[in-house]
């Protein structure tokens, strides 16, 4: 093979000294033919390239071997053979060959298989307030010593690059409202179109081509928002390509070291700030000479404006059992006795939970995101007392209830009488009606006059309920009388004897 030092010093024998082909064969030793071609080809090198590679041992077996290295490529990752493994595989079919001849057809065929398979794609670019990105990745952390997956929701501002990041226990719907309403609330504005995959929580059923059909609680929040939702093509993660490279960098950069933290409240705080920081200290793509804030501070103004807070919950209903129960999502709600009997609607929210009945409100609870729990509210309870106040003593959800000081004191107190239960329910009874605070106050007054009657108690909150004398008012001087009148009966009288 002609090496380049070669070529050049023919060229310039030829073209610049002028000397004959025959000279210049003799002096770099080369024949006429190498000659030739370099000043008929003008070209400063030459590379070999074989047309046809001969497989002596391999070719009989090209086939087994494409079906191998076709299978492993199927395989996912972690799954995958190695070469050596593939050549053992061939060598258990009969093949005699060498290892180094695998390796080298296995270099080739992946070479022309990922020409193949490699796809190109078209940069895309948004205007101000046009569009937003949405997507869930998974990623773990230590939230109180216990090694926990958590869901994080991902959006993306698509002109900015600014992006929005907070964590959640589920991917249930009142999470996406959830979401949305902190994102949207974080920007002060939301953009005229939204970029979603086909999550089960926004997209009912998808058809052929951009065809979808919604979820009728999505579209509600679309419709609040003033958002036109887009359903990516399934499979096809390129075409909201920033959100995906957005949580390979969320990944990265803020869940890598594992994070250790006490909270989901404490580690959304954490994440917001490093959403900040992040965008402050890194250029925007394009806009090289700005960063991703200050693009960000300028996109603000072209956002839609955002009233108010979408209403996000996820409603079913449940049925109530005789212990003033409902289950939802594997734990059990106590609710007031009078939902008894009937259905109640739960609306279930990212961080709590609202039970209504014929539209009023029949408990709300903070949500629980464990399993085989039960929460109660004691007060719930406390109307099914006036019919079995023994149940105060050892009902379950009476175990470590915390009253206001007074009340727990006159409870204590009054434990040691014959009929304690029975005073007590009276006093928790007078709370429904005339508040806790009232009848603190009350107790607060009987013990201070040493006795932790019932009776007593409900006297002096009745006291308090009645209105107070009347103001008396001052006459002015102008309307009193100057001649006080006279009481005269015997004027009747006369009138009497006219008729």
């Amino acid at each position: 093979m002609l090496i380049v030092e070669t070529i050049s010093k023919i060229r310039r024998a030829y073209f610049v000294q002028k000397k004959p082909i025959k000279l210049i064969c003799r002096e770099l030793r080369v024949s006429r033919k190498v000659v030739r071609k370099v000043i008929r080809s003008e070209a400063t090198a030459f590379r070999y390239e074989r047309t046809a590679q001969p497989l002596p041992k391999l070719g009989p077996w090209v086939g087994a071997l494409d079906e191998l290295l076709l299978g492993n490529e199927g395989k996912p990752a972690r799954e995958r053979l190695t070469l050596i493994r593939v050549f053992e595989d061939l060598r258990g079919q009969g093949y005699d060959g060498s290892y180094d001849a695998v390796r080298r057809y296995a270099k080739a065929w992946a070479k022309d298989r990922g020409a193949v398979t490699a796809q190109a794609f078209v940069p895309l670019s948004f205007a101000a307030g046009e569009a937003y990105q949405f997507d869930w990745s998974h990623e773990i952390v230590v939230i109180n010593g216990v090694t926990t997956t958590v869901k994080v929701a991902h959006v993306r501002l698509c002109h900015s690059r600014m992006f929005f990041v907070r964590s959640y226990p589920r991917e249930t719907q009142e999470m996406v409202f959830d979401a949305h309403d902190r994102a949207f609330a974080f920007f002060k504005g939301t953009c005229t179109r939204g970029i979603y995959d086909n999550m089960k929580t926004a997209v009912e059923t998808v058809f052929i081509g951009k065809d979808r059909v919604f979820n009728r609680r999505f579209l509600q929040m679309c419709g609040h928002y003033l958002v036109d939702p887009t359903a990516c093509t399934p499979g096809s993660g390129w075409e909201k390509g920033q959100v995906e490279n957005q949580v390979g960098l969320v990944r990265e950069r803020f869940f890598t070291p594992r994070l250790k933290v006490a909270s989901y409240e404490e580690l959304n705080a954490w994440l917001l700030d490093r959403c900040i920081a992040y965008a402050k200290a890194h250029k925007h793509p394009e806009l090289t000479d700005q960063t991703l804030w200050q693009v960000f501070e300028a996109e603000r103004a072209h956002l839609v404006p955002v009233a108010n807070k979408f209403d996000g919950f996820h409603a079913t209903t449940a049925s109530v059992s005789k212990t003033c129960l409902v289950r939802f999502d594997n734990n059990k709600y106590s609710v007031a006795s009078r939902a008894v009997g009937r259905p109640v609607e739960i609306q279930a929210y990212a961080d709590r939970i609202v039970l209504r009945q014929d539209g009023a409100v029949v408990a709300e609870h903070p949500r629980c995101m464990g399993r085989g729990q039960t929460i109660y509210d004691p007060w719930h309870y406390v109307p099914v007392l006036a019919r079995k106040p023994g149940a105060l003593r050892n009902g379950a959800p009476f175990k470590d209830w915390l009253l206001p000081s007074n009340l727990e004191r006159v409870r204590r107190k009054l434990r040691g009488a014959d009929d304690g239960d029975r005073q007590m329910v009276k006093v928790l009874a007078a709370v429904l009606t005339d508040g806790l605070a009232s009848v603190d106050a009350a107790c607060a007054e009987a013990l201070g006059q040493g006795v932790h009657s019932a009776d007593v108690i409900i006297n002096i909150l009745a006291r308090s309920k009645d209105p107070e004398p009347p103001v008396t008012i001052m006459t002015p001087d102008t309307l009193k009388l100057h001649h006080a009148p006279l009481a005269d009966c015997a004027r009747y009288d006369s009138l009497r004897r006219n008729i």
